[in-house]
């Protein structure tokens, strides 16, 4: 039986590592998408069109793709989210919007309102809100929500930072451990899976391992039932709203 454990999805961390690179937006659609129910509205998104809005989204996203594949349409309200509009009265030095020169790995998508530009480089992700007209060449400036617009930089500066280590190794270790609990996996398991069958031989009731392991287990679990919120600074739900979904045919 613990042979079989050692071929479990969620048992090798290796599997994980892409975790550390993710920005907050990214986090919380690596949570959001293990929710039970929102794999049932997923399913059953042709009967349930409005489903997107209950969880933060304007269109609901295939929670079979991880952050890396992923293009989730948030709502609108995330400070990382850069807002690019023609600048109608350019100063003479305004820069002009180049598209080929935000760097990184670009990817052009219509969330369901608009364009949005995801651009992502080794430790760094910036994300953009296209207004509609912007043109390549034209003199751009950029806007972050709440706050007043401005002239663009020559090049856009970036938007998302890495995490420092220890943030994102929580991360990685919460989201191993959540996909182990939703897969039954014991405490225990958990432990030797995450920190090596080397630190669960000495597992005991009351020891510091195991209230490691509970902890990471119970934040997954409020990450995943309504805690990405936070993550994609979205408002939290009324009270009960998840527990009255969970009770839904």
């Amino acid at each position: 039986m613990a042979e079989l454990r050692h071929f479990a999805p969620w048992y090798p961390t290796a599997a994980y590592l892409y975790v550390l690179c993710l920005d907050t937006l990214a986090l919380a659609w690596e949570y959001l998408r293990r929710h039970p129910d929102y794999r049932i509205d997923w399913l059953r998104r042709a009967r349930r069109p409005d489903a997107a809005h209950h969880w933060g989204l304007r269109l609901l996203e295939d929670p079979t793709l991880d952050a890396r594949d992923a293009h989730p349409a948030w709502l609108p309200g995330h400070e990382a989210v850069v807002q690019l509009h023609p600048d109608a009265d350019p100063p003479p030095e305004a820069t002009a919007f180049a598209f080929w020169r935000i760097p990184g790995h670009k990817q052009l998508l219509h969330d369901g309102k608009g364009l949005a530009l995801i651009a992502r480089s080794p430790g760094l992700c910036q994300r953009y809100a296209l207004a509609p007209g912007l043109e390549d060449g034209m003199a751009v400036a950029y806007a972050h929500r709440d706050r007043s617009t401005t002239h663009a930089p020559d090049t856009p500066t970036p938007m998302a930072r890495p995490r420092p280590p220890p943030a994102a190794l929580l991360e990685l270790h919460t989201l191993q451990a959540l996909d182990a609990t939703l897969a039954g996996a014991s405490l225990r398991d958990v432990a030797e899976g995450l920190f090596g069958a080397d630190a669960a031989a000495g597992w005991y009731s009351d020891g510091g391992l195991r209230s490691k392991v509970r902890r990471l287990v119970r934040r997954g679990d409020a990450l995943m039932r309504g805690g990405y919120r936070r993550l994609a600074q979205l408002p939290p739900l009324e009270k009960g709203r998840f527990e009255e979904d969970a009770k839904r045919p």
